[in-house]
């Protein structure tokens, strides 16, 4: 058994996670509905992720803001937030024109049986609000990354502030000691973890494909082929963005590509958000930058999602046989860039995202309970792709500080 586990521990992840997803999709296949039975696996890697987020995003991002000035942190922040809106109105314009070409949505109509309750959207606002938590033990029980980090910043502001003061300055450095140990700690029980992505990986792809089937696949066939294609047109200029800002393709993709598999077969970019914390430190990344910017992103920062936006709309609209103006579609892209971020941290986050555009440019909200047939595979890509997105910035945005410090 001991060399089992040592043999194991000497793959490298990206291979691991690789036979894991061929052996879950044949499992699927193979056992059906009874490949249900490994869901508790699936359901034990989520829980790990999500145990490991708050302590990872607390003491990285108090560490990071002890490694940096305040001046700079504001300068990193102020560029985060512009990338941010801007890939995502981007995403928008570009699931509009990709949907257009292939006029997706022609030929499909609404039976009339499809039903659907839209959801509450918390808003624009209220999200901008729970920046600030009322109650500071409430934000790291609900997990409100937006809190956290706020509680985050705040306290490595105090402790750097304390670091600086002759009366204090002992007892900052001893706190600032005892936050960075935990740091590292943290990231050990992170190198336990990764261990177990493969297998829980294996367990969600073979009770998604078991549950969904072959049917899944080919439903709808058309619209999704379309939204993965204005994907990869999104990743095309992800690699241009990279390669202008001169950051080699194949060192991002190879530490990167853990938390994109991972977010492709989980759905959920704050479930990744270890991994991509991760990818970032191995990139070599500024602290006090991946610290921020990838919680913020997690949370705010949904290209994959922008762009479903975006194709869902033309779809829609095409289903009626009533395509969108040039009016509708800057209502689209300006709607569909703010309710990205108001729907943030919400359950089912895309459906959302859909029936908060749908409802102000006056799209048929039974056309989002048949999009909802293939929300899986929607989801997959969209989630990849909006990890991809936070990675690309930080890279970015970590290239552009280096220099200006030049």
């Amino acid at each position: 058994m001991k060399g089992f586990l040592s043999a194991y521990t000497r793959i490298s992840l990206i291979k691991k996670i690789t036979i894991a997803l061929i052996l879950g999709a044949a499992a699927g296949l193979i056992f059906g509905e009874n490949a249900s039975v490994l869901e508790p696996l699936g359901d034990l890697l989520l829980r790990l992720l999500q145990f490991i987020i708050l302590p990872l995003i607390l003491f990285t991002l108090i560490v990071g803001v002890n490694q940096t000035n305040i001046g700079s942190l504001g300068r990193m922040g102020g560029k985060v937030f512009t990338y941010y809106l801007a890939t995502s109105a981007l995403a928008i314009f570009i699931g509009i024109a990709v949907a257009g070409l292939f006029n997706t949505g022609t030929g499909t109509s609404l039976r009339g049986d499809e039903s659907f309750d839209t959801p509450d959207n918390p808003g624009v606002i209220e999200v901008l609000l729970n920046i600030v938590p009322d109650n500071i033990v409430t934000a790291f029980t609900e997990l409100n990354l937006l809190g956290i980090i706020f509680t985050a910043l705040v306290f490595g502001i105090a402790i750097s502030y304390l670091r600086s003061t002759s009366d204090y300055h002992q007892a900052g450095e001893k706190l600032y000691r005892g936050i960075d140990a935990l740091n590292e700690a943290t990231l050990t029980v992170m190198k336990g973890i990764l261990q177990f992505i493969p297998i829980g990986i294996f367990a969600i792809i073979a009770d998604v494909v078991g549950s969904q089937g072959v049917n899944t696949l080919t439903e709808l066939g058309k619209f999704v082929g379309v939204l993965y294609i204005a994907i990869i047109v999104q990743l095309a200029i992800y690699a241009g963005i990279l390669l202008i800002s001169r950051i080699r393709l194949g060192s991002f993709f190879r530490e990167a590509r853990t938390p994109l598999v991972t977010a492709f077969v989980t759905q959920s970019s704050t479930g990744t958000l270890p991994l991509t914390l991760n990818a970032a430190r191995s990139l070599n990344l500024n602290k006090s930058l991946y610290g921020f910017s990838l919680p913020l992103g997690a949370t705010i920062n949904m290209d994959g999602a922008a762009i479903r936006i975006a194709v869902s709309a033309v779809f829609a609209a095409n289903v009626i046989n009533d395509p969108l103006s040039f009016a509708e579609i800057l209502q689209v892209v300006l709607v569909g860039t703010l309710a990205s971020v108001g729907t943030a941290g919400v359950p089912g986050a895309g459906i959302v995202m859909i029936a908060t555009v749908f409802t102000q440019v006056g799209l048929p909200m039974e056309a989002v309970a048949l999009l909802a047939s293939v929300d899986v595979l929607i989801g997959m890509g969209a989630t990849a792709l909006n990890v991809t997105g936070d990675l690309v910035g930080t890279s970015v945005i970590n290239k552009t500080e280096k220099n200006s410090a030049q």
